[in-house]
């Protein structure tokens, strides 16, 4: 039984959605994810996920919690 393209595309998806595959790779992909309802909906969830932490990423700590975290490694420090 051969492989409609799914092993692959899930295989290489993260790759894919950062643009990191060959064009080859890229261009059966995103065919595959043309045709693929359950590969669309994996790669619809990767997106979001990925879009989530991006923006997590770019938000800053409040200053407190901050401040805190920082005396706590000051005192684990310390203490070794």
């Amino acid at each position: 039984m051969t492989d409609c393209g799914c092993e692959k595309a899930r295989r290489d998806l993260e790759e894919y959605l950062r643009h990191e595959v060959c064009e080859t790779s890229a261009i059966e992909i995103a065919d595959h994810l043309k045709t693929c309802r359950q590969c669309q909906d994996e790669a619809l969830v990767a997106r979001t996920l990925t879009d989530v932490v991006a923006r997590a990423c770019k938000e800053s700590a409040p200053e407190e919690l901050r401040d805190q975290v920082l005396a706590r490694l000051r005192d684990v420090q310390a203490t070794h």
